[in-house]
């Protein structure tokens, strides 16, 4: 496991391949396939976890939804991140959505993907300290407020 960077209260694993603006992470796995899911960026803006819908397993092209995911202030989709197949859903999320804010980047998994064009998609994707500048540069232009620090208790 890579690296933990913390930017305000949102964390960024170095280890992690990320498309920033559609707020998802990849993990390459040792058997071919691709963990995918929202970074903690994105929880942070979600909120508390309502709902997780994948869809059906079968193929996606890099952009359409490979979920929507349900919160009390947002719905939205979890975009592919590439092309690929959905070979499993995380069935833990069916019972326990709120993984997707407790463990973004671990037990709160969304999908895995068998990847169809890899090579030729893969560059879009950030990784280590690349990734951790686009998230800050982001976050700075954006004003994201879910991940500003918490100071107001700390003064007095």
């Amino acid at each position: 496991m890579g690296e933990t960077v913390k930017i305000g209260r949102c964390l960024i694993q170095t280890d992690l391949h990320y498309l920033v603006d559609d707020h998802c992470w990849v993990r390459f796995n040792d058997d071919g396939t691709l963990t995918v899911g929202i970074t903690d960026v994105a929880q942070h803006m979600a909120g508390p976890v309502l709902h997780v819908y994948v869809r059906k397993k079968g193929l996606r092209q890099k952009g359409q939804n490979l979920a929507t995911i349900e919160s009390g202030k947002w719905v939205g989709p979890l975009k592919a991140p590439v092309s690929g197949e959905i070979v499993e859903a995380n069935e833990a999320l069916e019972k326990d959505p709120g993984l997707v804010n407790r463990s973004p980047y671990g037990e709160g998994w969304v999908v895995r993907l068998k990847a169809l064009k890899l090579e030729q998609e893969r560059e879009a994707l950030l990784t280590g300290a690349a990734a951790v500048e686009a998230y800050r540069r982001k976050i700075e232009q954006q004003s994201l407020k879910a991940c500003a620090e918490v100071a107001a208790c700390e003064s007095g």
